[in-house]
């Protein structure tokens, strides 16, 4: 069953999620998520360590020298950075 949640923008840009639902997904300080719009402009919130779950072992057989999930991370960490900088 779907649960919904009333959220504010603060200026800054920050959405508070509830601690209800915090607690529900085990999101601990740091945690990462992807954040999708959808041509509908709905949005939808991806946990990535759940995401990154559930790939894995999509493409174990066709990169089998090849760890995705850490490329993904190791990728992600880099758009952060290039973010950060000035």
């Amino acid at each position: 069953m779907s649960e919904s949640h009333t959220l504010e923008l603060s200026e800054d840009g920050a959405l508070v999620l509830p601690d209800a639902i915090r607690h529900q997904l085990s999101l601990q300080p740091g945690d990462r998520f992807i954040l999708t719009l959808n041509p509908d402009g709905t949005l939808h919130l991806t946990n990535l360590r759940s995401q990154l779950r559930s790939l894995r072992g999509i493409f174990k057989d066709s990169a089998a020298d090849t760890n995705l999930s850490d490329e993904l991370i190791r990728d992600r960490r880099q758009e952060a950075q290039q973010e950060n900088q000035p």
